[in-house]
């Protein structure tokens, strides 16, 4: 029995001693940079926080661990920052140990959009899920990325504040390393006032498969909140609603049901129930997120409409086309219940009637049982660009690359209407897959911006795959097209660094403000110049990282 115990003392020792040595690496790395698993970190820029901050804005950062030998039972956390006498206190920090999930390899032959077989394409680990403050173990060899979040208060007085980012493990000890930012004397507005009109389409039904509750019981709503809440956040405007059983023929890997029950009656009247519809709704704007209402869909991707017998209970569905009268009255009498409801409720001026990726024809039929319902219906389209249906579209979305003339998008932002842009698994760059540059979803809301829209929609916020936090591959598209966010409300280094650039549009329009009324007429031209330089000739050829760093440096004139 002694011996046993010395031979496992003088294997800890030894743990200690190869630890202990000069090729242990803890050090702030680049947040633009995936850290691959297995390899010694490279790249590492010595600090944290490269550029001033705002009061209310989140500051992010990226410190990278590495070790010749095992670690187990790691903890990370940073200390309070101080300038002077001032403080930010660790509460508005968090630190979270970076995990690798299963993504593709987008090679040359890779075909991104369509069903794929397992194992057609190469695969690879890469660091995105943000996880928690602890760490089982660390085996040798590999690269730890830690993920750095500073939530800087609105309160807090300008200055140059100081901390330190802290790891802990049983071979280690503690160890540390400084870090700081400049705190400005501006203020970022609360996320619910940003201009950004960002649509991120959520699935509840996700949320209740993967932790296997009841769907819309208590305690699915529960589980919810936190990402929800995550969501609204980042500035989220829309709540995304369905009005109809599998709006997309369940391409994801839990399909939408219909918020809404429509009933036919032994008679034949249909009534209506909108009971999980409005918990729904009434939730999200519990969270923070009440602008608008997305309701979808009135033109399916399979053009089966439900309904349920109330004789016998079960689901029931009429095939029609738009320019039927099967659809119109279908839709007609659903629409005209539909207006009543929301007006009662005080949400009818903020719903809209939404598509996606429909025909200029099928829209036009389906304008006319919206307009024939309630003339002041508001409808939205995320699709390609159909210039004689526009004047029809409170919120039109293009996709990324079609045209939208500036002069259309100008007189729609004068008349109160939204006018965004969209990528999918089309878009090979810029995009947000788990595989993507991490300075693109930086580069998105900077392009808007440039580009003159109103903001951005994605179609995936959670749309998880079966094992979402191990392995974001899909049978039919590129890893994390499916979603950017993950069970437990646990963040993505893509989700952070969209909501970096989503802050970034938003400084640049208050300082654009403020030049102006000051006659700053060279810091208006510094950032124009910088702005020309998003396009998509300019990400093709030298990625996002040129255009993103210059209007940056812009900002900081």
């Amino acid at each position: 029995m002694k011996s046993l115990r010395l031979i496992f003392a003088l294997a800890f020792l030894c743990s200690i001693m190869a630890c202990s040595n000069r090729e242990i690496v803890f050090e702030w790395g680049d947040t633009d940079i995936h850290y691959e698993q297995g390899v010694p970190p490279v790249e590492l820029t010595g600090q944290a926080f490269r550029y001033k901050v705002w009061r209310g804005e989140k500051a992010f950062a990226q410190a990278v661990l590495w070790t010749p030998a095992d670690l187990s039972n790691l903890r990370v956390w940073p200390s309070n920052l101080y300038s002077g006498f001032k403080a930010i206190g660790s509460r508005h920090a968090s630190a979270g140990f970076v995990h690798y999930v299963m993504a593709d390899v987008l090679n040359e032959g890779y075909r991104q959009c369509g069903a794929r077989k397992p194992g057609q394409f190469d695969s690879l680990l890469v660091a995105d899920r943000v996880g928690g403050k602890r760490l089982k173990e660390l085996k040798a060899g590999n690269c730890q990325p830690i993920w750095v979040t500073i939530d800087v208060p609105r309160n807090a007085k300008p200055g140059i504040y100081k901390g330190r980012l802290n790891v802990r493990c049983r071979e280690l000890g503690r160890r540390s390393i400084p870090f700081e930012i400049e705190v400005v004397d501006k203020v970022l507005p609360e996320a619910k006032d940003w201009k950004f009109h960002l649509d991120l389409w959520q699935n509840p039904y996700s949320v209740a498969r993967y932790h296997d509750v009841e769907l819309w019981s208590e305690e699915h709503f529960e589980l919810m909140r936190p990402l929800m809440t995550k969501l609204a956040q980042a500035g989220q405007k829309v709540i995304t609603t369905t009005i109809l059983e599998r709006p997309w023929n369940g391409q994801t890997q839990d399909a939408y049901g219909s918020m809404v029950r429509k009933i036919r009656q032994a008679d034949g009247k249909m009534k209506y129930d909108y009971t999980i519809f409005n918990k729904w709704v009434e939730f999200m704007m519990e969270v923070g997120i009440d602008d608008y209402i997305s309701c979808y869909s009135m033109i399916p991707w399979r053009l089966s409409f439900d309904y349920i017998d109330e004789a016998t209970g079960e689901t029931c569905w009429i095939e029609a086309t738009p320019q039927s009268n099967e659809y119109k009255l279908y839709w007609g009498e659903f629409l005209g219940d539909f207006a009543m409801h929301l007006r009662e409720k005080g949400w009818f001026e903020k719903t809209m009637i939404a598509m996606d990726e429909r025909p200029a024809d099928a829209m036009q039929a389906a304008f006319e049982v919206i307009f024939n319902a309630d003339p002041d219906f508001k409808v939205s389209l995320a699709g390609n660009w159909h210039p004689e249906i526009e004047r029809n579209l409170h919120d039109y979305c293009v996709g990324f690359r079609h045209d939208f003339p500036s002069d259309i998008r100008q007189q729609r932002s004068a008349e109160g209407k939204v006018s965004t842009w969209y990528t999918c698994c089309a878009e090979r760059f810029p995009n947000t897959f788990v595989v993507s540059p991490l300075d693109e979803a930086v580069w998105i809301p900077w392009r808007t911006l440039a580009a003159g829209f109103d903001g951005y929609l994605r179609w995936a916020f959670n749309h998880w795959t079966i094992n979402p936090v191990a392995d974001a591959r899909f049978r039919k598209w590129p890893a994390g097209d499916c979603y950017c966010i993950y069970p437990n409300a646990e963040s993505s280094l893509r989700f952070d660094r969209m909501v970096e650039g989503i802050q970034d549009y938003e400084k640049a329009l208050i300082l654009m403000e403020e030049w102006k009324k000051n006659g700053e007429e060279g810091k208006l031209a510094v950032l124009d110049q910088a702005l020309k330089t998003f396009t998509f000739e300019n990400i093709e050829a030298e990625g996002a990282g040129p255009a993103v760093h210059k209007a940056k440096a812009a900002l900081q004139q």
